[in-house]
C-alpha cells in the first residue's frame, strides 16, 4: 500500500497510451498515483475491503509499532481523490462510513468531518463480479453413501476465526458425529496455532489439507463438500463463500456481517446460526439428516454474481462515469 502506487505509476507512464477511465483498488494509494501519472479521464476506486473495520491481529506488528492507523490514512485519501467510489456490499459502504468517521475523529484538529459527506454523495455498490462458470467443468457427483464433508476454504488468517471454526468441530468429534474435513485455503506469515492443534484433534476427519495443487483439484473438493461453516470475523462480500455455494455446498452463516444482504429471500432458520452453541446445534442436526440437507440448492444465490450476469452491471456502472 505504500509502494505500489509508485511502481504502477512508472508502469502505466511506459504504455504510452490514454484509457477511457482508469479502476483502481483499495490497496493503492491513488493520490500517490494519480501525482504521478496526471490521468486526462475519470479514476475510480473499487473498495474490496478497507483498513478502518478490518480485524486486526493483535499479533500484527504494524499494531505494535502503531503503524496501522496509516493505513486508514491511505484509504481515506483515495476515496477523497477519486471521482466515484465503489463497495463491494451495502453493508461494506456503511461500515466504511462509521469507522471513517471515528478514524477521523481521533485527530485533535483540522478533522475534515464535512468529507464524509463529500465522499458519500460519489459513492455506490457495485457487487464483486466472479468467473463462476468455470467451476461447470469439475463437477463432482456428491457420494451420498459417504459421511458428511465439512468444508474450509478461506485463508488461514486471524480474521476469518479458525478458532471458533475448529473449537466447533473439536465438539462435534467429542460427540461422536461422523463427518469428514477439508482445510483448503493458503497460509500467509506464520500458521496460527489452530490449525497445527485442528491436524491433531481431527485427524481421524481430514481428509485434505493445505492448498491443492491445481484450480480443478480445489474446484472437485467445493463439489464434493456438503457443508460450510462460516464462522469469520468480519467479511465484506465472502467471494469463497460464493464459490462454494455454487458449488451446491450448504453454507451456515452467523447472522451478521453482509451475510444477510447476500443471502436474502433464504429462511433465516436454515442457514444463520447466533451464536457458536447455536451453530453446534445446527452442524449437528445437519450431519444427522445429511440427505434432507443434500436436497438443498442455493446455487441461484451466487450464480448471480458470475461474470456472464455481472459484466452487463459493470458496463452500465462505468459507462455513468463517462457520459
Amino acid at each position: 500500500m505504500h509502494g505500489g502506487a509508485v511502481t504502477l505509476a512508472k508502469r502505466f507512464n511506459k504504455l504510452g497510451f490514454k484509457p477511457d477511465l482508469i479502476l483502481t483498488t483499495d490497496m493503492l494509494n491513488l493520490p500517490v498515483f494519480q501525482s504521478l501519472i496526471k490521468p486526462t479521464c475519470p479514476v475510480v476506486i473499487y473498495f474490496h475491503e478497507n483498513q478502518f473495520t478490518y480485524p486486526w491481529s493483535p499479533a500484527d506488528k504494524d499494531v505494535e509499532l502503531q503503524r496501522d492507523k496509516h493505513y486508514g490514512f491511505i484509504n481515506y485519501s483515495s476515496a477523497l481523490s477519486a471521482d466515484h467510489v465503489y463497495f463491494n456490499s451495502q453493508f461494506h459502504l456503511d461500515s466504511f462510513f462509521t469507522g471513517l468517521e471515528d478514524f477521523l475523529r481521533q485527530f485533535p484538529d483540522y478533522r475534515e468531518i464535512q468529507n464524509i459527506e463529500f465522499i458519500k454523495k460519489k459513492s455506490s455498490v457495485l457487487n464483486l463480479g466472479m468467473d463462476l462458470n468455470k467451476f461447470d467443468n469439475y463437477i463432482v457427483t456428491k457420494e451420498t453413501h459417504e459421511p458428511p464433508l465439512i468444508l474450509w476454504n478461506h485463508r488461514w488468517e486471524y480474521d476469518k476465526n479458525p478458532d471458533t471454526f475448529f473449537n466447533v468441530l473439536e465438539k462435534l468429534s467429542i460427540k461422536g458425529m461422523v463427518f469428514q474435513l477439508a482445510i483448503l485455503g493458503e497460509e500467509f506469515n506464520n500458521q496460527l496455532p489452530c490449525f497445527s492443534r485442528a491436524q491433531k484433534k481431527l485427524k481421524k476427519h481430514i481428509v485434505q489439507c493445505g492448498f491443492t495443487k491445481s484450480f480443478e483439484d480445489y474446484a472437485k473438493w467445493l463439489w464434493k463438500a456438503d457443508i460450510l461453516p462460516v464462522t469469520s470475523n468480519q467479511d465484506f462480500f465472502g467471494g469463497s463463500i460464493m464459490e462454494a455455494v455454487y458449488c451446491q455446498t450448504i453454507p451456515f452463516l452467523p447472522r451478521r456481517l453482509t451475510y444477510p444482504e447476500l443471502f436474502q429471500g433464504i429462511d433465516n432458520q436454515q442457514i444463520f446460526y447466533e451464536d457458536e452453541s447455536n451453530l453446534l446445534e445446527k452442524l449437528t442436526d445437519a450431519i444427522q439428516n445429511i440427505a434432507d440437507l443434500r436436497n438443498r440448492n442455493y446455487q441461484a444465490i451466487a450464480a448471480k454474481y458470475d461474470w456472464s450476469k455481472m459484466v452487463k452491471v459493470y458496463d452500465r456502472e462505468l459507462m455513468k462515469l463517462l457520459n
